[in-house]
């Protein structure tokens, strides 16, 4: 018999800005904006432009996707947690959110594990690229990633919901994460937290590996390029990939895999915030501003679009 009693959970959010809240508040919606516009551009740029038809530009819009999703189910709790001084979810709501934001934290992981082996290909060994990297390979990584992800948050989900929660019913975050909800729950939370580390961690630790293994073998090859113009050239079209992974596994090792004692709260929703609402933010920005291809499909797409206008 399930004899969970809670119904609702208090998420607290930001205490601290209740002086600040009309700008912290618009602060967030503008990044939700900006973060939404952005990542929808690179969908419609690379869909729209025939010289975007490769491999990396379609893992690109499938990692834009994640952060769509991953944005949408964070910043719009976060706001209405901001307007209220406390959001009030219910316990399935809560229950929902944790496993949307595993399910897209996940695929952006494993996509980001893709995109790290294509680069891999791309400069490695560049004469094997398009055999390699056909649009079949493209397709199976990642429908593995989607689905990856999807099955291992709904062990987690499941998992999860089948403790027993009987209060407190208060979160000190702004969303609804693993390690705060089994803190409500008046069961031994033990197995969950060992079926995470058995489960979850080696997968994701497998794909953080590959990212290490693909970019050290990298390097080797750009730093024996004998023209700083070719190594110049070879590292510009992974550098971009590079600075984003350094963001999403930094943020991540800080909040989940660094030692917490000593840590105050604010520091890690300071932390959480880089991964949830920074990263989804920042990646459109630098794909975009470091990217001379996107950069030029968008002119060509903006005079199409004010010429269509005009017409």
């Amino acid at each position: 018999m399930n004899l969970t009693t809670i119904t609702t959970i208090h998420i607290l959010g930001f205490q601290d800005t209740h002086r600040v809240t009309f700008i912290v508040f618009f602060l967030f919606f503008m990044v939700y904006c900006v973060t939404v516009f952005g990542n929808l551009l690179i969908i419609v740029l690379v869909s729209y432009s025939g010289n975007l038809h490769t491999p990396m530009y379609f893992f690109l819009t499938q990692l834009s996707i994640a952060d769509i999703l991953l944005t949408t189910d964070v910043v719009p709790s976060l706001l209405h947690i901001l307007l209220n001084k406390v959001g009030i979810i219910s316990f399935v709501g809560c229950i929902a959110q944790f496993f949307t934001f595993a399910f897209s934290e996940g695929s952006e992981c494993f996509l980001l594990t893709v995109m790290s082996y294509d680069r891999y290909l791309a400069i490695c060994n560049p004469l094997h690229y398009t055999t390699v990297m056909t649009h079949k390979l493209c397709l199976q990584l990642v429908i593995i990633s989607w689905l990856l992800s999807f099955s291992l948050s709904v062990v987690e989900m499941v998992s999860t919901s089948s403790l027993q929660y009987c209060g407190p019913n208060t979160i000190d975050h702004f969303f609804c994460d693993l390690p705060l909800v089994l803190e409500l729950s008046c069961s031994d939370t033990s197995g969950v937290n060992l079926e995470f580390v058995l489960i979850s961690a080696p997968v994701l630790f497998c794909a953080f590996i590959i990212i290490i293994m693909s970019y050290s073998y990298i390097i080797l090859v750009i730093l024996n390029i004998p023209s700083s113009t070719g190594r110049q050239k070879a590292f510009s079209t992974c550098s971009s990939h590079l600075t984003v992974v350094s963001i999403f596994y930094g943020t991540l090792f800080g909040v989940y895999i660094l030692p917490t004692k000593g840590q105050s709260l604010n520091i890690k929703k300071f932390l959480s915030l880089l991964y949830t609402v920074g990263t989804p933010l920042m990646n459109p920005v630098i794909y975009s501003l470091r990217n001379s291809h996107i950069i030029k499909a968008f002119g060509t797409f903006k005079r199409r679009f004010l010429h269509m206008i005009q017409i």
